[in-house]
């Protein structure tokens, strides 16, 4: 038998990654279309935008199992909060490291609300939420090496765009 506090607890988690992932999704876009002298975190930005669609897809599956929606207020909220991240930083002249940075703790911070929710399955009575979650935690970690992998060669990249732009 399920806690049904537990299991309003992983709701409103779910939701709330459901929102976190909106988020990501717009930050991802707005990035990906200035990214155009670093190929390789392009590549890489759009290989994980299509993995959190999935992800997207996959919590939306999780709520509609327990029997509720996906989208809320949060949603447009989150969606508008990326999009002003984004501005903000794209008027900066090294938005490249800003974004890298603020990449890096977003992926922590996706990697500890996945971590949370698969804490919850079980008490919640979600075991079957379990396996599409640790899909999603599993490439959050990916994406969260890659990132803390690459600050150097992203920042050496940076250093030297503008080293040419100097000159």
């Amino acid at each position: 038998m399920s806690n049904s506090k537990a299991r309003d607890i992983f709701i409103v988690g779910l939701r709330n990654a459901h929102a976190m992932e909106i988020q990501a999704r717009e930050l991802m876009e707005r990035q990906s279309e200035r990214l155009d002298e670093y190929p390789d975190v392009k590549a890489k930005i759009s290989a994980h935008l299509q993995e959190t669609n999935e992800q997207l897809r996959r919590l939306e599956q999780c709520l509609e199992a327990c029997g509720e929606s996906a989208f809320s207020m949060k949603d447009t909220a989150q969606l508008m909060a990326a999009n002003l991240q984004a501005m903000a930083h794209s008027m900066a002249g090294d938005e490249i490291l800003k974004n890298t940075f603020a990449n890096n703790a977003f992926e922590n911070f996706e990697i500890a609300a996945y971590k949370s929710l698969l804490a919850l399955c079980g008490a919640a009575g979600a075991d079957s939420a379990r396996a599409p979650l640790e899909q999603s935690l599993k490439e959050e970690e990916r994406m969260a090496h890659w990132i803390d992998s690459n600050v150097e060669k992203v920042t050496m990249e940076y250093l030297s765009h503008e080293q040419r732009q100097a000159a």
